[in-house]
């Protein structure tokens, strides 16, 4: 998520200057051949009123989509959020509700500590599922490989999940297809084994299953998300559209400013690569927000969030030596 108040012009121009290259290069070329074919009373230019409604029609076009990819962003971002307020939920229950009996507190601290840090290995499961690229994840090549961080490798589960389970629960979760749905199974038969050895109530039973029920729920919604694109037909086409446009603009353009007599003509080129732009950039502004999952520039700040919870978590827990915030990185929180 980027997280300047202004964007770069320095990350503008890596993202746009191989397009206004072709758009000057495109209108240059328009331009040029107008004023040869003019010597011989012939022309190039095309009406501008067909041309304005094709504009306003793929604007209106852009508007709906980029809404909607928007609206996928939003959702995700206020999933993780009630994952964050869930999960000092969680925490404050796991550290209030186990009760001494005759229990040493080395084994109480060792039973709340289990629970928590089966938790962060949940999130961190769960962050780095939502980042496994699908068939229609964006190919990042080029500029756009600059704010990708790539999907999870085998030793980021190592050390992002592994490293809060013992060795037996990380060799059985590591082996399923969805590991976070198996750890918030094993944290309900901990929770079971607390309440058979009397060490929660029936009514703490019920509150913790209350939490995991939500955590189920939450996952799933990340998961819809995730595994269901954006309609292929709106992102496709609306791709297909700007650049009809922007190939139609100079010869929308050159006709008018010829009109205008003198050297005019020229300013096609600079006008054209301008409209063309700015279309190509809200298409590329809603194409980017479409997966909100997928570790790039605009996307959910996922590792940020699960670094906070931890935080939480530990601090809860009483340790000292918790790992610091994630901070952004050219302007980015990933």
């Amino acid at each position: 998520m980027y997280v300047r108040r202004n964007l770069r012009w320095s990350i503008i121009l890596k993202f746009a200057w191989k397009n206004i290259l072709i758009f000057f290069i495109w209108a240059a070329l328009i331009v040029f051949l107008e004023i040869y074919l003019g010597d011989n009373n012939l022309s190039l230019a095309i009406p501008f009123l067909p041309l304005s409604t094709i504009g306003i029609a793929v604007a209106f076009y852009l508007g709906f989509k980029n809404n909607a990819a928007y609206d996928r962003f939003w959702e995700a971002r206020k999933i993780w959020g009630m994952i964050v307020n869930y999960s000092r939920s969680w925490g404050m229950h796991a550290v209030t509700f186990l009760h001494k009996q005759a229990l040493p507190e080395e084994v109480l601290s060792d039973q709340r500590k289990a629970l928590i840090y089966r938790h962060i290995a949940w999130l961190n499961a769960l962050r780095l599922m939502l980042r496994k690229p699908n068939s229609f994840s964006i190919q990042h090549k080029g500029a756009t490989k600059t704010f990708y961080k790539g999907s999870a490798e085998k030793k980021h589960w190592d050390e992002e999940v592994g490293v809060f389970l013992d060795k037996e629960e990380y060799g059985y979760i590591i082996g399923k297809k969805n590991p976070a749905t198996h750890l918030i199974r094993l944290q309900g038969n901990d929770i079971q084994q607390l309440v058979d050895n009397n060490q929660i109530t029936n009514f703490n039973h019920f509150q913790f299953n209350k939490v995991l029920e939500e955590f189920y729920n939450l996952q799933g919604k990340c998961e819809r998300i995730k595994n269901t694109p954006y309609p292929r037909q709106y992102a496709y086409f609306s791709k297909v559209f700007v650049w009809i446009f922007a190939i139609l603009m100079p010869f929308g353009l050159v006709g008018e400013f010829e009109k205008v007599g003198g050297m005019m003509i020229f300013l096609t080129i600079p006008f054209s690569v301008l409209i063309s732009w700015i279309f190509t950039t809200m298409e590329i502004v809603g194409d980017s927000s479409e997966d909100p999952f997928e570790n790039f520039i605009n996307d959910v700040p996922m590792t940020a969030l699960c670094r906070t919870i931890e935080i939480d978590l530990r601090e809860m827990l009483e340790e000292v030596n918790v790992p610091p915030k994630v901070m952004p990185e050219m302007d980015v929180l990933m």
